[in-house]
């Protein structure tokens, strides 16, 4: 069957509550992460235009929930997208977690459920189950959860949740709540997807494998009867020229060693999740086969988990690849760069423009006073255009 690709989408960014750098797997160039520079990340997302910002989740990481009820206030347009771990708190509680957050932020909360996939991490947040335990939690989870935010009064009798007469007295801004966003490249997490939530999220694997797999997700979603929308998660290290941008790419991990690559995928052959697996196996820990596809570089799964690829180049080479991905499919894209601030205005700058985004982006030509968009020659002589 033949499915006609998305006309516009949403572009997200990335807020780096685990940590911020210029060189990967080095605390040289490091930098604190505190309110004050997660205001300016978030802020300047918000003027760039873009349509949200993710916020991860993990024991590396600052409280997705905490650090958006302190950056709601401080933005206008930015939806937030925080995460839900089935496994931690009950369906109840995180049905008026949400509630409340997408009331006060009048409706800019997006919810991503993630079913944790480190058994060591799992351990110590006093959750003892195997990878298939996990999923059949999050599908019992969401079905509780989705009746409360459509306001159902629920009585439940399961295998993980009992829940008596559970209701929310006061409902969401949006109506059913915000949507939900879900990753998991298993046949369980696949079905899960299937059944219960918004958008299925994948990690950046070259285009034809994100094309197969949004296959699979689509006729999975099918046979429950239910419509699926896309989106992908990735880096990106956009310049003026390729040559830039590249160069910029080498310099990232310029101070990894053998060592600590080893170490981290050692680290990563651990977890049980299968989407971390495919992005290992996209570079094998190597760092002489690091391009996967045209522009697709996984330098980043050296040593970071998760996300592990960028795209990279000059800025229509990147708004070329991305519109690949649109084309197989997605209609959101959640990208980050190092560090953080400095790449959101470089990517909001040179390539957001580009984009057939769905949301408003900030003008190019944009300013608050009267004077030329750049700083004056001289004090005198306004700046060239450059012609577009």
């Amino acid at each position: 069957m033949m499915v006609q690709a998305p006309e516009k989408i949403n572009v997200l960014w990335f807020l780096p509550t685990h940590g911020e750098t210029r060189y990967l797997g080095s605390a040289e160039g490091g930098r604190s992460v505190d309110l004050a520079y997660l205001q300016q990340v978030a802020r300047a997302a918000d003027s760039l235009g873009f349509y949200g910002v993710l916020i991860p989740t993990g024991r590396s990481c600052e409280d997705s929930w905490v650090v958006a009820s302190a950056l709601v206030p401080t933005t206008e347009r930015l939806k937030f997208l925080i995460a839900l771990r089935p496994g931690l708190l009950s369906p109840t509680l995180a049905a008026r977690m949400t509630a409340t957050l997408d009331r006060l932020s009048q409706g800019r909360l997006l919810i991503n459920i993630v079913t944790g996939g480190d058994p060591k991490e799992n351990a110590g947040d006093g959750v003892f189950l195997d990878h298939a335990q996990r999923y059949a939690v999050t599908d019992e989870f969401l079905d509780i959860y989705s009746r409360l935010m459509r306001g159902e009064t629920v009585t439940h009798h399961g295998p993980h949740f009992h829940i008596e007469d559970g209701h929310l007295l006061f409902p969401p801004h949006q109506k059913n709540g915000p949507p939900l966003y879900f990753g998991g490249s298993s046949d369980e997490g696949i079905r899960v997807a299937a059944k219960r939530v918004d958008k299925y999220l994948t990690w950046g694997e070259p285009p034809a494998q994100v094309r197969e797999k949004i296959a699979r997700v689509r006729a999975a979603a099918e046979k429950e009867g239910r419509e699926v929308s896309f989106g992908i998660r990735l880096h990106v290290i956009v310049r003026e020229t390729t040559e830039e941008a590249w160069a910029a790419a080498d310099r990232l991990i310029s101070r990894l060693d053998d060592a600590a690559i080893a170490k981290a995928q050692a680290i990563f052959s651990r977890l049980s999740s299968v989407g971390q697996q495919r992005m290992a196996a996209l570079h094998g820990g190597r760092r002489d086969r690091l391009e996967v596809s045209p522009n697709l570089w996984a330098g980043v799964g050296l040593v970071r988990g998760g996300a592990g690829t960028a795209l990279v180049g000059d800025p229509a080479t990147v708004a070329e690849r991305i519109d690949e991905y649109r084309q197989a499919g997605c209609d959101s894209f959640i990208f980050s760069g190092y560090p953080h601030l400095e790449e959101a205005w470089r990517f909001g700058e040179l390539v957001l423009p580009l984009l057939p985004t769905a949301h408003a982006t900030r003008p190019a030509a944009s300013v608050n006073n009267t004077g030329p968009f750049g700083e004056s020659i001289a004090n005198t002589i306004p700046p060239l255009q450059a012609a577009s």
